[in-house]
């Protein structure tokens, strides 16, 4: 469907207005235009913060192409502003998976120097089907997922160039993947069911950084929280915040709501599904969607339908329903509007300086996963306070003579 112009040059002002941070960057970027020649591709869930992040790289002299990295998270309207702004973007809400790797192959057809990354999508292509790509200087990536595939390659001596880890930026995973995923997922679930959320029981799966977000969440808003965990330390973190924690067999019995977000696949499958609860609702905030099986929720259910949008009902032999939100896809972009923009505002001007690195540095950085320069990440912590009104202390003479005597052993 083709999105609208006008409503979305509003959709971006207004996203634009609410993130100063990456605005900041964008004047130096015109300033010193750090891409000047240079072609950088984006694989990322395309709305209007993203093409927000789009139109900085462009201001920084970049040849800039986006593509869609979930074919359920587009907005049609910030799609058609950002083309118009002249950014070839290829992505649609709701396209089929086929329109959905085909845009990110494109991306490679423009031989990119930077890629920018949100599920390592692109940069598994380029090790697989693409590898003849020659001139890339590095990738930058976004997810724990996409992190996940990028640390396989390098354990296998197999990663052909420098990848910068955003996600695990003190900028990113403390800010995005908590008080994003926690706020943003909610909203999706709520958009999706409008149901309640207090008095009921939520199972999270999964006790990372996006699943305290999510879990503080709902608790807040009055569930009884449920964490399933395989990591005994965010096990016991899970309990010591005042969380039941439980195998997923039994936490499902009594569940009214699942939430999945661990990045791995099947977390809830036929074991779990024979003892669902009767009305629970299934979901997923973990990048791909294989962390609630559709393949055993179809094998077991004796019939399905739509019960209204982003919402599927599963029925069973013995009458109890499933409902399962946003195709099992992330359902804070399926059915939500995806993290705050103030939080976006942290993540993206991350991107930005990251891939800003990679185009002065990459040539010479090895072919392994990097951290994102502190430096880069204080900057952009310090960038955040003054629009909050923020100030700091700072350490006297005294004190930083103090300090440095502990640091030098003396």
């Amino acid at each position: 469907m083709a999105g609208d112009e006008a409503r979305g040059r509003l959709k971006l002002e207004w996203a634009e207005s609410h993130m100063p941070v990456l605005a900041g960057i964008r004047e130096r970027f015109v300033r010193e235009r750090p891409f000047h020649g240079l072609t950088v591709a984006c694989v990322l869930h395309v709305e209007a913060k993203t093409c927000v992040l789009a139109l900085a790289l462009r201001a920084g002299g970049a040849d800039v192409r986006l593509a869609a990295s979930n074919p359920l998270s587009t907005d049609d309207d910030a799609v058609a502003a950002v083309r118009a702004a002249g950014v070839p973007t290829l992505a649609e809400k709701g396209e089929s998976v086929a329109a959905y790797r085909a845009g990110v192959e494109a991306m490679l057809d423009a031989d990119p120097d930077v890629v920018i990354d949100d599920g390592a999508d692109l940069v598994a292509l380029i090790h697989t089907k693409r590898r003849a790509r020659g001139k890339l200087r590095g990738s930058t990536e976004e997810t724990t997922t996409g992190v996940t595939r990028l640390r396989a390659l390098e354990r296998a001596g197999q990663l052909l160039f420098p990848a910068i880890d955003v996600n695990d930026a003190a900028m990113k995973h403390l800010f995005d993947n908590r008080y994003g995923t926690g706020q943003s997922t909610v909203d999706g679930i709520l958009t999706a069911t409008n149901l309640l959320i207090a008095g009921r029981e939520a199972v999270v799966a999964g006790y990372g950084w996006c699943g305290k977000g999510v879990a503080a969440r709902l608790h807040g808003l009055g569930a009884n929280v449920t964490v399933t965990e395989v990591d005994p330390v965010r096990a016991l973190e899970a309990r010591m915040d005042g969380f039941r924690v439980a195998p997923m067999l039994d936490a499902a019995r009594t569940a009214d709501l699942i939430l999945t977000v661990t990045g791995q696949t099947s977390v809830v499958r036929a074991e779990h599904l024979r003892v669902l609860k009767d009305g629970c609702l299934l979901a997923n905030a973990g990048h791909f969607d294989v962390e609630v099986s559709r393949t055993d929720l179809e094998g077991l259910a004796v019939g399905h339908r739509p019960a209204r949008p982003h919402v599927e009902e599963y029925r069973f032999a013995d009458g109890r329903r499933a409902y399962l939100l946003g195709e099992g896809r992330l359902i804070n972009l399926a059915a939500g509007q995806g993290h705050p923009v103030e939080i976006m505002d942290l993540s993206f001007a991350l991107q930005a300086v990251s891939a800003e690195h990679l185009a002065q540095h990459g040539r010479t950085m090895s072919a392994t996963v990097h951290a994102v320069p502190a430096e880069l990440d204080r900057a952009v912590a310090e960038a955040a306070l003054a629009p909050m009104g923020v100030g700091l202390d700072r350490l006297t003479d005294e004190q930083l003579r103090y300090r440095d005597s502990w640091e030098g052993g003396t």
